[in-house]
């Protein structure tokens, strides 16, 4: 029963640090992109009303993508700084398959850091919840100011 104990030396602190610190990262790119398409949601009504549409959803989209790759290389330096796997060149695949939560389990990471697999994953698991509702909150907004169905006309 003790000798799990030893396993959580230091593994949560680590965890709870680089989660902490993909949490504001994310923080502040969702802050910039809810704020920024809301404003060309605005700014573009002139614009054709499906390109305008595809143009705000591909950037955010885009935008989201570049984020959570951001945060896999955050947990990819987080594995090489502590040495949790045993390839060090392996370390951002390590933190890919975690944080989307694939786990192919080819690569393991040392006993003593085993935790921080899982600790990745719930990350993931939350900031790609996070971006779905941000995705969902643009489109809504984009939906209210751009007018999705044709006018009627008179007959």
């Amino acid at each position: 029963m003790f000798e799990n104990i030893d396993l959580l030396q230091g593994q949560l602190p680590v965890g709870l640090l680089a989660s902490l610190v993909n949490i504001s990262v994310h923080a502040v790119i969702m802050t910039v992109v809810t704020w920024t398409a809301h404003r060309a949601a605005l700014a573009t009504q002139a614009a054709n009303v499906r390109m305008r549409l595809v143009v705000v959803m591909t950037a955010t989209v885009t935008v989201l993508m570049a984020a959570h790759i951001v945060e896999v290389g955050i947990w990819a330096t987080t594995y090489r700084w502590v040495e949790a796997v045993q390839e060090q060149t392996d370390a951002f695949y390590f933190a890919f398959v975690n944080y989307t939560t694939l786990g192919y389990g080819d690569v393991l990471p040392v006993k003593q850091w085993r935790l921080l697999g899982p600790m990745a994953a719930m990350n993931g698991v939350l900031l790609f919840g996070w971006s779905t509702a941000v995705i969902y909150d643009i489109l809504r907004t984009v939906a209210r100011v751009i007018p999705m169905s044709a006018p009627e006309t008179s007959r």
